[in-house]
């Protein structure tokens, strides 16, 4: 299955069907290191917003910036919303600063990719202490698996 609605984002990637889960995203050509392949979109929330909502922990499209702002690509989103995560992935999320001062979350790729291989992040999350580890599995199956999506201990 392809989402179409998010294949319209950018021509280096394209969203279908994953193996890891749901849906993911995927290189449409051979891309080298360090790849820019575009912008995560979505409704802005101040954290007082933020905290007001009622967020389902097993699926979250949050982006949380330095400045206290969150992403919701579940709300006007684009394809990138679609990045599953890998504890070895091969690509990387980063704010950049946009010339209006607003932040912005941006993906590149930070080793070479085949052209059909999904690409992947690691979501490193940053959850409460008394989070269900059980509702965070991971699932990419790579040897560096730590079998979970919460950031590896400090």
């Amino acid at each position: 299955m392809r989402d179409n609605k998010c294949n319209d984002t950018n021509k280096l990637i394209e969203v279908r069907r994953s193996k890891v889960h749901g849906l993911g995203v995927f290189a449409n050509s051979a891309l080298p290191a360090g790849a820019d392949l575009g912008v995560y979109e979505g409704r802005r929330y101040s954290l007082k917003q933020a905290m007001r909502m009622a967020w389902n922990p097993s699926v979250t499209y949050l982006f949380e910036l330095s400045d206290g702002t969150y992403i919701d690509g579940s709300r006007g989103g684009n394809g990138t919303r679609h990045f599953n995560h890998a504890c070895d992935p091969n690509c990387e999320a980063f704010e950049e600063t946009l010339p209006d001062g607003s932040l912005t979350i941006r993906f590149r790729t930070t080793t070479a990719v085949a052209a059909g291989e999904e690409l992947f992040l690691d979501y490193q999350l940053g959850v409460a202490e008394n989070a269900d580890p059980a509702q965070y599995l991971c699932r990419c199956g790579t040897r560096a698996c730590r079998g979970t999506l919460f950031a590896q201990p400090a």
